[in-house]
């Protein structure tokens, strides 16, 4: 049973950092807080071995501080990197690239949605509809926690907590 909540608890944090990411560009400190701190919940929960737990802690860190050069160069915003971090914590080193790869074609798909989006914009804005133009946004800034949750969800399904031999998830 508690396997369930934890594959629950999980992805229920994660979809909040995509879609709260998508309606203000943010992606709070609290919710990243939340979900590396229960990471270290669940892996007490079902006996995850110390080695482990500090793998995945490597992992966190060496993805915080490439997230972080990242967010220096003004590719990402610091909650992408953090939730980055959080998000490799939970999947650790052995799902990394599978999560890094889904991540990238998700928001590659995230981009052209994107630009579509806005091109529709620039569209209502060049034929001169102002009722329209009001409800389009004018940004294209990619909320890019849609992508990071997206690859780690995906990854997920391939992590510890699903290939572990003492944990039966739905069992």
């Amino acid at each position: 049973m508690i396997e369930t909540l934890i594959f629950a608890l999980f992805a229920i944090l994660m979809i909040t950092a995509g879609i709260g990411d998508c309606l203000t560009m943010k992606i709070p400190n609290w919710l990243n807080g939340v979900i590396g701190i229960s990471f270290f919940a669940a892996a007490f929960a079902v006996g995850m071995p110390v080695e482990q737990i500090g793998w995945h802690l490597a992992t966190a860190a060496v993805v915080l501080v490439l997230g972080f050069g990242l967010f220096a160069t003004g590719c990402i915003g610091g909650g992408d990197a953090k939730l980055l971090a959080v998000a490799a914590l939970w999947l650790g080193s052995g799902q990394l690239i599978e999560f890094l790869v889904v991540m990238a074609l998700a928001g590659g798909a995230l981009a052209v949605i994107m630009k579509f989006w806005w091109w529709i914009k620039l569209e209502m804005e060049l034929r001169g509809l102002d009722q329209e133009k009001s409800r389009v946004k004018t940004s294209i800034d990619l909320p890019y926690g849609i992508a990071i949750a997206v690859g780690a969800l995906f990854a997920f399904r391939h992590s510890w907590w699903l290939e572990a031999p003492n944990i039966q998830l739905l069992g």
